[in-house]
């Protein structure tokens, strides 16, 4: 499974899901911050359709919103 977590540091929201992921201990989640990389940024506007963050794309699929980006990777733990 490919997860892609588009964000940037200073968003609450971004950190929130930031948190959820590093207490789990998961390392199967690459970062893409959108205000340190402009492809980035252009990538979540076009496969996402919108600049929102936080967006885990779930092979290739998007996915908005702290509480159900928190909810998916809690039952959806790391194998």
């Amino acid at each position: 499974m490919e997860l892609k977590l588009y964000m940037f540091e200073t968003c609450p929201y971004c950190r929130k899901v930031i948190r959820e992921i590093e207490e789990s201990g998961r390392t199967d989640i690459e970062y893409h911050n959108i205000h340190k990389n402009e492809l980035d940024r252009l990538e979540l506007i076009s496969v996402g359709g919108k600049q929102q963050v936080p967006c885990l794309f779930i092979d290739g699929k998007p996915m908005y919103e702290s509480d159900d980006i928190v909810e998916w990777l809690r039952e959806h733990p790391q194998v």
